[in-house]
């Protein structure tokens, strides 16, 4: 008996489905104006070139954190914050957070703070965080935390992706991939 149709065709509906999966997260119900960590947002829902965020005021986002708890970007406003998002499964993200949370440590007399914001799910996310000591804040989401991204300029949606805002809530410097401690400590300088 062939099984090769009976399999080409499991693969060709599965194939579909993750198409179909990955074009909801990344065009969910709703439109232009769609829901963000709950909360309704204007405006379109497309990846912005981060490029053009840089000079411009940080977009807004509610996302909870691992307890459950809203939190929004303007939570951080008056500080200097790198937003860092990240994932259980990618290896250069958990690689990186033990130095977020040194920096964050180190630069707490200016105020500075690390925002981690996991696209996993709540309970995973923090039991990892906790196994790492990561001593910052973690947010936790799915199709919000990628919106989230991409309004922040990550369009390709791959991860670790960073990005420094000053205290003034202005996007200054952004990263795509692991982050080097130097080229970090270095941009955090330039914002004092």
């Amino acid at each position: 008996m062939n099984n090769k149709p009976l399999v080409f065709a499991v693969v060709a509906l599965l194939a579909g489905l993750a198409g179909y999966f990955l074009a909801m997260v990344l065009n969910p119900a709703g439109g232009p104006d769609a829901k963000v960590g709950g909360q309704q947002q204007s405006g379109p829902v497309t990846a912005r070139n981060v490029q053009d965020l840089l000079g411009e005021l940080r977009p807004d986002f509610t996302l909870n954190d691992v307890n459950g708890m809203s939190v929004s970007a303007s939570d951080f406003d008056g500080a200097a914050w790198l937003v860092n998002f990240w994932a259980t499964w990618c290896k250069p993200c958990v690689e990186e957070m033990p130095m977020l949370s040194r920096l964050q440590q180190e630069y707490s007399d200016r105020g500075f703070r690390v925002v981690g914001i996991a696209l996993d799910d709540p309970q995973r996310a923090s039991d990892f965080a906790a196994g790492l000591e990561i001593e910052y804040t973690v947010l936790v989401g799915r199709t919000d935390v990628v919106l989230t991204g991409r309004r922040f300029g990550n369009a390709t949606g791959m991860l670790p992706f960073s990005v420094l805002v000053d205290a003034d809530g202005i996007v200054r410097w952004a990263h795509l991939g692991a982050l080097s401690r130097d080229e970090l400590q270095h941009q955090i300088d330039l914002l004092q």
